[in-house]
């Protein structure tokens, strides 16, 4: 029996074989089991056996989303937990005992979460009160001793700084414990997912700036992943998310335009079948004219670099369809109805026509240069030729509906599976 064209095998194992994968499944079914139990105990949570166990599993079956939803819950529980409004977790609140004070979640899994603390007072002094030692502007008055209440707020601060290191900590931890298997698993969508979520306690848990440093290395780590994998779809999206966060208010970004722009031309350079960079060059191109301010001479000349760009890349590779799907992404800006043209949208069909006609004009000499078989340059003339003839605001010639005749041909024997489709372009254009 055969299976997208290829046979299956059956692979004769020795009876030590056999009994090894008996015992690794066997192993996988006891975490799994191990593993469920401790989602419905609350108390599981809180222990690090938890967090090692979905470990363990995660490193067998990193599609399990059920052990990634278990160790979100172990982090939320231990240092990634919210700390309340209110005094710091390292002092009670104001009306618990001075003496039966429970730590916090977090506490449990801080290094400092045993050590003593001292109660907060109830209150601090209203800056206008005028109480003794202090002034009616709340500074305190000359050779009076500091309130007590100023040391608490140093405490304070001190328990701010390490609980912002140990999440700190803990996320980078987490995020390189991610990186082996995503290696191995680049496209995984539950450690994508997973990397997004930590990425997003960061915002929520760090200050601005150490949140944004945290996803600034996160962009780095996808730059790397696609180096190795240019077309990984699931980098390139998940880098689009990363840039758009580092622009947001959350992390006091501005605007990456320019920087996605030059770094798609790099990628493009690397590997001009790299239809990811293509495509992201074409979502932030819009993004970017608009931010630059240019004018209507300025988009023009924008868009002749365009057009020399993806001419240089289809001499170099002719059979390259990413090439060929960006060339139909310009000419498809002019041709559109207005509204849909974002490149340049004020551009006139005495400008229009020209620009075509040179392209089409390119593409009959890449026939030339080249064998007979280039099938997407067939179907960019067949799609440019009639488009030309409505910016002219005229009917398909005599001499276009010989050519375009002459070009089904081709493509009907290079492509005859789409005979269907063929056959509707040919009733379409009234070529019988």
């Amino acid at each position: 029996m055969a299976s997208h064209g290829v046979a299956r095998t059956s692979r004769a194992r020795t009876p030590a074989q056999y009994q090894a994968d008996q015992d690794k499944i066997a192993a996988y079914r006891d975490l799994d089991a191990r593993l469920l139990a401790a989602n419905n105990d609350s108390s599981a949570l809180a222990d690090p056996a938890t967090l090692s166990l979905t470990a363990d599993l995660l490193a067998r079956n990193p599609e399990h989303y059920t052990a990634w939803n278990v160790r979100r819950r172990c982090l939320t529980c231990g240092s990634l937990s919210k700390r309340s409004p209110g005094p710091s977790p390292s002092a009670p609140s104001a009306t618990s005992s001075t003496h039966s004070t429970a730590p916090t979640s977090s506490a449990a899994w801080s290094p400092s979460g045993s050590a003593a603390t001292q109660p907060a007072p109830a209150s601090l002094p209203h800056p206008s009160s005028g109480r003794s030692g202090t002034t009616a502007e709340g500074s305190p008055a000359p050779g009076a001793a500091v309130p007590e209440a100023n040391a608490t707020l140093k405490t304070d601060d001190k328990t701010d700084g390490k609980h912002n290191a140990l999440v700190l900590d803990t996320l980078r931890s987490e995020l390189q414990f991610t990186f082996p298997l995503i290696k191995a698993n680049p496209k995984c969508y539950w450690i994508w997912n997973y990397r997004l979520w930590l990425l997003q306690q960061a915002i929520e848990l760090l200050p601005v700036a150490a949140a944004r440093r945290v996803w600034d290395e996160e962009l780095g780590l996808v730059a790397l992943m696609l180096t190795k994998d240019q077309r990984n779809f699931h980098a390139w999206g998940y880098r689009r998310h990363v840039v758009r966060t580092l622009e947001s208010e959350a992390l006091a970004g501005s605007t990456m335009s320019e920087a996605e722009f030059a770094y798609t031309e790099r990628m493009i350079s690397a590997g001009l079948s790299n239809f990811s960079a293509w495509h992201h060059r074409s979502r932030v191109i819009p993004r970017l004219l608009n931010e630059r301010g240019l004018n209507d001479a300025e988009r023009r000349a924008f868009l002749d670099a365009e057009f020399s760009l993806v001419r240089r890349a289809l001499d170099v590779g002719p059979e390259d369809q990413s090439c060929w799907y960006y060339h139909q992404f310009l000419v498809l800006n002019m041709t559109e109805p207005v509204g849909k043209q974002t490149i340049a949208p004020n551009l006139g069909a005495e400008d229009k026509v020209p620009i075509l006609q040179s392209e089409i004009d390119n593409i009959k000499d890449l026939l030339e240069d080249y064998d007979d078989d280039l099938k997407l340059a067939y179907e960019a003339l067949m799609d440019y030729t009639p488009a030309l003839a409505r910016l002219e605001g005229r009917e398909e010639t005599e001499t276009d509906r010989a050519e375009l005749q002459g070009w089904l041909a081709k493509l009907r024997k290079l492509d005859p599976m789409r005979k269907g489709r063929w056959d509707d372009f040919e009733r379409a254009h009234s070529l019988r």
